[in-house]
This record gives structure tokens, C-alpha cells and sequence, in this order.
């Protein structure tokens, strides 16, 4: 069975990543690609659907014991894993060099006292822990092959098969180093050169160091910081600039329930605010990167906007259901491929625009096309804006007028008309003005409950959703304005958690409520966050930084969140780790600083 998903340590190369948990057990990676099929998908069914572990041996060999102490090496995603044993004590270290040919996974077994003994136990299963590969010894090296795709063990001692599985079992004293990899390479290109453990141990901790030495924050939350940047540098696909979601596929937003998405794509949300925080903590080369990967992306469409893309750019990402999963935890379907990639959501031509803004303010070399593109997704949302669409949390229900959505169209209007108001780009500037302020009049007009005082979900509804924390953080209207303070409060009355944690909106239990499923989920962590930005900016600091670091207990002994915080369960839930979790992070440890220097200046 799987591990709690706060259970997982991550680990990854820059072009994919694995789940390792606390036992010792690689429960998830996907070669050579994040959105490839798996290799180990022992997460999201049994055992049987592939996993590799590597620990010491246990008497009964079914219950495999944790680690005593994991953490990572400093400033990187190399994982360290202990335990204490009887006999002495040992060390596992994992990681993933980043990538010059073949991708690798190394795990570097040490003995720091004693003698213990260890088992690794190798099952691999291709294609979504479906198909089990033909295995055979080329020499030293063990391979396994089925189709396209071939993976190559190699260790420094002997291993064994036995029930479809790759097994070595030895003795580790104290001084000793014992190293196994195993490389993919295409079934057709033959053997992949032999890794060198060592080396690349060495090569991929100078990687992580000199890359968080460029990191511009140093506040009294560097450390979460710093590791929501990690996470969010390995969630990027190195060869395009393209930003995962995050690297799994149908972890439930509900333990049992069927709110199970494949999150190992694009989103141009998510990767505009990673963007955004990117640029804002020293990284410009991820942010230009980016940008290059959107201009591809997007290329001879823009005015038909896709919500996300593949890591390449790909458009095409059917949704279908692998029945022969088990589920994690017996959540069902388990979903590859996402069908929201067709959805209308307008709010997405504010956050690429936006994002464009940031890079441009932050002195970015503009690219020839960006002004061009910015100005074709105003033409369109000029004609477009007024539609329903699925919005932020892309319901499976009937489109509405979202709130969010307007907002967002405001956005991208008053970004692009400060572009050609900086001289950066010509476009019919008075048209826009006033198109910029015909959304403003219509989203307070109809997207505001005089009564109650706060904003609404969507026109014509009582509901509210916390996307309108958004409202004043974008300049839509100033935090002091009392319709802001009003929605602010009335959030926090009607969709705060027991523990002060936000819902995104409140869904219908059994029935299909309006986002077109049935049953419930977490609170959502980045709307959490949102909350606390709020606070600060309408000058409640104090809860505000309270709020935050409470949401700071919420991550994993490693510094990793997931999607959401299931309250009732006290657990986390959903894909993980989630790049939108860990971007709101670095905002609110960043304005919560400015708030704190603008209070002691006044």
C-alpha cells in the first residue's frame, strides 16, 4: 500500500521526477518525460504495478520500516534517508542528476556504523504498471525491455530474479559505499553509457548550490522560500521552459473520490505565477525560458488561448480513465491525459499578460512577438469578454459569468494599455480605455451583493469563491476600499475551515454540485495564502502572518505541499507537490515582508 502522500519526498532531474517514501519505496516515475508513462505506478495501484526499494532488510519482508531521519543534502533535491537499526546504521541517498543524455536514477547505499543488512527490491511495470518487461543480464548489467522503452540496472553487487522481480541482498559496513542507477534508454538505441554515482553525486550538489546563490530573498522565511523555488526549478521541463502542475496524475482531492486529475502539464496560470515569483526572487533565465515556451505555444492561435499546453507545447491531451489502477488509497478513476485543455476560461488571457508585464518590468529583453501577441489576445477578448466561460477552478458544469474571470479580463486590458502607454506597443489606446473601464462598471455592477457587502462568485449567484481574494492584489480596486474589505470578511466567515484555512467555493457533498461532480474536497492551500495576503494588505498583519505560518505546519517534514489540506482527516490531498501551493508561498513570505518594513518605516 501507499504512503500517506505527505509520506513522499521528491526528487527529479529537470525533465521528470520520483516519489520516494519513507520506507525506502520509488512509488512513482514517469521515463523519460513527467507526462510519460510510468515506470512505477505502485502509487496509484499495488505493489505489483511497479516500485523500487531500497532499505534495510525487514524480518517479514511485507512491512518494510520507515526511515528513522530523512532530510535533504542543504539547498538541493538530493534526498537523504536514515535508519537505526539493531546491527548499526545506514544511509540511502537518492537523486537524479541533471540530465546530459540518458536520464538516471541514483541511490547510494553508506554505512555510517555497524553492519546492516539490506535488500532492494527492483518491479518494474511500463505503461501505467500494465505491462511487465522482459528481463535479462547483459553482462554486469540487468535490463528491462518491453516496446519502445528499455531500463537498465546497474549496481556494484550481485542481483537476482525471482518472481518478476530484481532482488540484491547484502551487507553494508560502516565506511562502505554501494552504488545502483538505472538509466532509460530507447529499446531500439541499445545499451546506455555506464553512469558514474559518484561523480554525478558531486556534479548535481554544485548544480542546486550554484543554482540557489542566484535566490535575491534573504527574510526570516528563507528557508521555506528557498525550498518552494527547488520544487518549482524541478517542476520545470529543461528543454522548453514548460512548468508542471505537478509531477503525478489522480491524486484525490478527496480519499475516495473521484475529483482525480492529471496535472503533468502546462497550465498557463500556474506557469505565469511561477513566473511571476521567479522573477521577483533573482531567476530571470526560467523567466525568458518561459516566455520563449509561450511564443511557441501559442504560435499562429493566440486569439484561441488553450488553458494548458504539454511540456512541449503539445495541444492535443486526450483524457482517458486506466481502469486497471486500483486508485490511491481506492480513489477512482485514475485519469491520464485532461480533458479541461478545451475549456473556455478567460481569466488565463489576464495571468499570461500579466506575467508578460512582470518580465517586462523587470527589464526582460523583449522579444519581437510578445507586443504582438499581447495586442491579438485583447482583440479577441475585446469580442469575447462578455461570455460565460468554466473559469479558474474549471467546472465540468454549465459555463457562468465568473467573477474572477472578468476581473482577469480587466487585467489583461489595463497591462496592455500600459504597455502602449510606455510607447512599447501601438494599439487603438482610447478604445481600450474604454473597454478596460466597461468591465470594471460591469463586474461592480454585477458581480457585487450590495446587501452582504461582498463580491460574488459569479453574476446573478449568492455564492462566493475565494478566487476574489485576487481582487485587490491585481489593482482591480485598492485593499482599502471597503467592497475589498467586505469580501475579504465575508470569505472568511462563509468558506474558512474549523482551523482558518479557505475552501475555493463550497461544493454539494453527495449531489453534483455547480462544478458539475459530486462529493467534497480540502481546503484549497493556495486560497489559504490568498487569505493571508489580504490581511496584510488591509493592514491585519499580525493574522496575517499567523495564518501563514500556520499554512508553513502544513508541509511535509521535507518543506512539500500538496494541492490541498483535507481538515477532517488532517492530512494532505491532492497532486503533489503542487507548484500552486508553493508559488502563493513565496508571495506571501514576500509581502508579508513589505508589510512588516512599511509598518517600521511609518
Amino acid at each position: 500500500m501507499a504512503g500517506r502522500i505527505e509520506d513522499y519526498a521528491l526528487i527529479g532531474d529537470m525533465q521528470t521526477a520520483a516519489l520516494v517514501c519513507r520506507d525506502g519505496s520509488v512509488d512513482w516515475l514517469c521515463l523519460p518525460r513527467f507526462d510519460s508513462p510510468s515506470v512505477f505506478a505502485g502509487l496509484l495501484g499495488t505493489k505489483e504495478n511497479g516500485f523500487w526499494r531500497l532499505g534495510p532488510a525487514c524480518a517479514d519482508g511485507v512491512n518494510p520500516p520507515a526511515a528513522d531521519r530523512r532530510d535533504y543534502d542543504g539547498d538541493s533535491l538530493i534526498l537523504r534517508s536514515e535508519w537505526d537499526t539493531l546491527q548499526g546504521t545506514v544511509r540511502v541517498t537518492d537523486f537524479m542528476p541533471p540530465r546530459d543524455g540518458a536520464p538516471q536514477l541514483v541511490r547510494i547505499v553508506e554505512g555510517l556504523s555497524g553492519q546492516v543488512q539490506m535488500r532492494s527490491a527492483l518491479r518494474m511495470r511500463f505503461s501505467y504498471g500494465r505491462v511487465a518487461p522482459w528481463v535479462n543480464q547483459v553482462g554486469a548489467r540487468t535490463a528491462a525491455v518491453a516496446g519502445p522503452d528499455s531500463v537498465w540496472l546497474d549496481a556494484s553487487v550481485a542481483s537476482r530474479g525471482e518472481d518478476r522481480t530484481t532482488y540484491s541482498d547484502f551487507t553494508v559496513r560502516a565506511g562502505e559505499r554501494i552504488a545502483f542507477t538505472i538509466s532509460w534508454q530507447p529499446s531500439h538505441k541499445g545499451e546506455p553509457p555506464l553512469p558514474e554515482p559518484y561523480s554525478a553525486l558531486e556534479t548535481t550538489g554544485e548544480f542546486w548550490r550554484e543554482w540557489v546563490d542566484q535566490c535575491t530573498y534573504s527574510g526570516p522565511y528563507r528557508d521555506a522560500v528557498v525550498r518552494s523555488l527547488i520544487t518549482l526549478k524541478a517542476l520545470t521541463y529543461a528543454p522548453t521552459g514548460g512548468i508542471v502542475a505537478a509531477p503525478t496524475t489522480s491524486l484525490p482531492e478527496e480519499i475516495g473520490g473521484v475529483r482525480n486529475w492529471d496535472y503533468r502539464y502546462t497550465w498557463l496560470r500556474d506557469a505565469a505565477i511561477t513566473l511571476s515569483s521567479m522573477l521577483r526572487t533573482g531567476y530571470r533565465e526560467e523567466a525568458r525560458a518561459w516566455q520563449d515556451w509561450l511564443l511557441r505555444a501559442v504560435a499562429g492561435d493566440p486569439e484561441n488561448l488553450q488553458i494548458m499546453y504539454g511540456i512541449a507545447g503539445e495541444r492535443e491531451l486526450a483524457e482517458a480513465e486506466l481502469d486497471w489502477l486500483d486508485g490511491y488509497e481506492g480513489s477512482t478513476p485514475v485519469r491520464i491525459g485532461n480533458g479541461a485543455a478545451d475549456q473556455l476560461q478567460l481569466d488565463v488571457y489576464g495571468e499570461t499578460i500579466e506575467a508578460l508585464h512582470l518580465a517586462d518590468e523587470a527589464g526582460l529583453a523583449p522579444n519581437d512577438h510578445t507586443a504582438a501577441l499581447q495586442l491579438k489576445m485583447i482583440a479577441y477578448l475585446q469580442d469575447h469578454w462578455r461570455e460565460p466561460d468554466e473559469g479558474i477552478w474549471e467546472i465540468r458544469g454549465p459555463r457562468r459569468h465568473f467573477v474572477h474571470s472578468k476581473v482577469m479580463a480587466w487585467v489583461a486590458v489595463d497591462r496592455t494599455i500600459k504597455l502602449i502607454e510606455a510607447g512599447r506597443a501601438v494599439g487603438p489606446l482610447q478604445q481600450w480605455r474604454e473597454l478596460r473601464d466597461a468591465i470594471h462598471r460591469d463586474v461592480c455592477e454585477k458581480g457585487f451583493d450590495q446587501e452582504r457587502n461582498t463580491f460574488t462568485q459569479a453574476y446573478s449567484s449568492r455564492e462566493l469563491d475565494a478566487s476574489l481574494l485576487l481582487i485587490p492584489q491585481v489593482g482591480f480596486l485598492p485593499p482599502e476600499d471597503k467592497r475589498v474589505i467586505g469580501t475579504v470578511e465575508a470569505i472568511q466567515r462563509e468558506l474558512s475551515t474549523k482551523d482558518g484555512f479557505i475552501l475555493r467555493y463550497r461544493t454539494g457533498g453527495p449531489k453534483a454540485s455547480l462544478d458539475g461532480l459530486s462529493g467534497d474536497e480540502g481546503a484549497f492551500l493556495a486560497c489559504s495564502f490568498w487569505m493571508a495576503d489580504d490581511l496584510a494588505m488591509i493592514g491585519r498583519v499580525d493574522e496575517a502572518q499567523q495564518l501563514f505560518e500556520k499554512l508553513l505546519a502544513l508541509r511535509n517534514d521535507l518543506g512539500l505541499l500538496a494541492e490541498e489540506w483535507d481538515p477532517r482527516l488532517k492530512r494532505q490531498v491532492g497532486n503533489f507537490p503542487q507548484a500552486f501551493s508553493h508559488v502563493p508561498l513565496i508571495d506571501t513570505a514576500l509581502r508579508l515582508q513589505r508589510a512588516r518594513s512599511l509598518a517600521e518605516a511609518a
